[in-house]
């Protein structure tokens, strides 16, 4: 612990003022979502808790407003503050589980592209050149499009457009890592190839990984938003900030913003601590930036 507190990580966190703001956003979020359905009002989801008569309520301090929605209501007579709480544990969802995903296929892929080299080497690597030729929402929206919609097709969408980052990175470090002296004496140990990509190679490639899925995290948020407020996410019935985003978009030019915009923000200023606490751990994490 003191070792911790001692450290060099620890120090520069303290004197970076954007990463200590973005790891406090994290922190409030990720407490919204785990305690927040506790806390608010009603769960917008239970039918017998949902009163037509308080739909389109202003936010509180506005003229109109109700003091048991901070936020307002939608014209369902949900509070908007608890479809965001509820719809951030769904975009949360499916931004970690899409990045854990991404993370296994490609590093195995990026391990074994790096390692073995030549021909396997060369096709992993051909598929990856092909798929970054297209926009990640294009092929997102088009396997959704294709396949059907759902938290389970939005993760496979998800996968298939983020393991490409993670087979690059890995590859690179893994190449420059097997020209080292321990990987050779290693080989003359006697030790499998195998046992020198899990007990060698593997160790050293986690620095970059660990900053390139802090960043992962919030693209997929914002590719799975989009594809909800597309109409091709998941389902009306688990609802994500993008499908409220889109909900409230119907009625934003009617005067009633509060549905659309505060999901919206809460998107904005999720990613945004995101990028904020990724940016300060691809500076302290890459000597190359130090």
């Amino acid at each position: 612990m003191n070792r911790l507190l001692s450290s060099e990580f620890l120090y520069n966190y303290r004197r970076n003022l954007p990463a200590i703001f973005g790891s406090a956003l994290l922190v409030i979020f990720g407490l919204m979502a785990l305690v927040g359905p506790l806390l608010v009002s009603q769960n917008p989801y239970d039918v017998s808790q949902l009163e037509l008569m308080d739909s389109f309520k202003p936010p509180a301090w506005l003229e109109g407003g109700d003091s048991r929605y901070l936020l307002g209501t939608d014209g369902q007579g949900r509070d908007v503050l608890a479809l965001i709480v509820y719809g951030a544990r769904i975009s949360a969802f499916i931004g970690l589980t899409a990045m854990a995903f991404s993370c296994v296929i490609g590093t195995t892929l990026g391990l074994l592209s790096g390692y073995y080299s030549g021909t396997l080497d060369s096709i992993i690597m051909r598929i990856a050149d092909i798929q970054l030729s297209f926009p990640s929402m294009l092929i997102a929206l088009f396997l959704m499009s294709a396949f059907g919609t759902g938290i389970v097709m939005v993760l496979i969408a998800l996968t298939a457009v983020g393991w490409v980052v993670y087979a690059r990175t890995v590859r690179g470090s893994t190449l420059s890592e097997i020209q080292k002296e321990y990987i050779q004496a290693a080989r003359v140990a006697g030790l499998g190839n195998f046992q020198i990509i899990i007990r060698h190679v593997l160790p050293n490639v986690m620095t970059p990984l660990i900053v390139v899925s802090t960043i992962q995290v919030g693209t997929f948020i914002l590719i799975e938003a989009s594809l909800s407020f597309l109409g091709v996410g998941v389902p009306i019935t688990e609802p994500s900030l993008g499908l409220l985003v889109k909900e409230g978009f119907d009625v934003l030019f009617s005067g009633i913003w509060w549905t659309s915009a505060f999901p919206g923000l809460f998107i904005m200023f999720l990613v945004f601590g995101i990028n904020l606490f990724g940016d300060f751990l691809r500076d302290e994490l890459n000597p190359r930036l130090r």
